[in-house]
């Protein structure tokens, strides 16, 4: 499997293997009504950039570390894209998001960090922004789902009430739900859906 995991570092290969679900990934940040009030937008762990396609209306900047992601982005998509440490991340500016947005990307991080990289983020949040995150569940039974989870490259995903209990640690919970991925009618997996704001009592540490 460890050939498998080259092969998706490869910019193409990602994009044909995300292909059949990426859409219906979006599907519930779509429906959001702050995707189209979005101003500032940061996109971390933005991959290849096939999450910029829907934030043309917005001001975006795309982070990854993989500098052959990025490059193929800047060809590819409208936005800014920068190459670069998520886990140690800050803006030279201090600028802040209105909307931060994270795609499949926790599951590929250990505890640790993504506790380390939501508290950076709760710092780069508009009072009045939002956080968007959508990321594998991990089922706790044996199943398809679960031997599909097991084989992306991601080593970290989590079952539901471990998102949950993560998420609120850092932000204040407006939205946490689990919604299936199908293939052919069949459902292949799930993942949650997690939208979140700055909780005025500060982050966990």
């Amino acid at each position: 499997m460890a050939g498998i995991r080259d092969i998706l570092y490869l910019p193409i290969m990602y994009r044909i293997w995300q292909f059949p679900f990426a859409h219906q990934k979006m599907k519930p940040v779509r429906k959001d009504q702050s995707l189209a009030e979005a101003v500032k937008v940061l996109d971390v762990g933005c991959g290849p950039g096939t999450n910029a396609q829907y934030f043309t209306h917005a001001d975006y900047l795309g982070l990854d570390i993989n500098e052959r992601y990025i490059s193929n982005a800047r060809q590819r998509y409208p936005g800014e894209f920068l190459q670069c440490d998520v886990c140690t991340y800050q803006p030279e500016d201090g600028q802040a998001f209105d909307y931060i947005f994270l795609n499949s990307f926790l599951h590929h991080i250990d505890d640790e960090n993504t506790c380390k990289i939501l508290n950076c983020l709760h710092g780069l949040l508009t009072p009045n922004g939002s956080i968007h995150i959508l990321d594998l569940v991990l089922p706790e039974n044996r199943c398809i789902a679960q031997w599909l989870v097991k084989k992306d490259r991601g080593d970290f995903a989590r079952p539901i009430k471990r998102w949950r209990e993560i998420f609120s640690d850092v932000f204040s919970t407006i939205h946490c739900e689990p919604f299936a991925v199908r293939g052919l009618g069949i459902k292949l997996w799930s993942m949650v859906y997690f939208k979140g704001a700055q909780r005025a009592a500060g982050v966990a540490v």
